[in-house]
């Protein structure tokens, strides 16, 4: 069954993607990143050309011939992704497709609307019995 992990209180949604995703490939975890619209994923994509700034996050869209060779792909709100190992959604609702992924994390934001959006999925998961997490990267050092 997938487990879920919330990390909540996040400044920057799209940079704690990029952290995220760049974590997980160093252990060899490949990422399909899901944004909600074509503006988000462009942002996104940007950013894993730059952020970390001392490392280089290899990555494509999700529709590329080639995406099953990367380690981490990138769409703007369909559901077709050639790996299903680990699912960062940056969406304000469960996307329909989750359950495909070994594991899946949900961030969220530290604004109200986002807070309560996210408390949404998180009852949504519990509901259903799959195992969560949460971090609140607000308490991180």
């Amino acid at each position: 069954m997938t487990k879920v992990d919330f990390y909540t209180g996040s400044t920057d949604k799209l940079r704690t993607a990029c952290q995220l995703s760049h974590k997980a490939m160093q252990h060899g975890v490949r990422v399909a990143l899901s944004t909600p619209d074509a503006a988000t994923a462009e942002a996104l994509d940007r950013l894993l050309w730059h952020y970390p700034a001392m490392a280089f996050i290899p990555h494509c869209r999700s529709d590329a011939e080639d995406a099953a060779q990367w380690p981490v792909v990138l769409n703007g709100g369909n559901d077709s992704f050639p790996h299903y190992d680990l699912l960062i959604s940056l969406h304000g609702e469960c996307v329909p497709f989750f359950s495909r992924f070994e594991r899946v994390i949900e961030i969220v934001g530290h604004d109200a609307e986002d807070s309560r959006l996210g408390r949404e999925r998180f009852k949504f998961y519990r509901d259903r019995g799959y195992e969560l997490s949460h971090i609140d990267l607000s308490k991180a050092p």
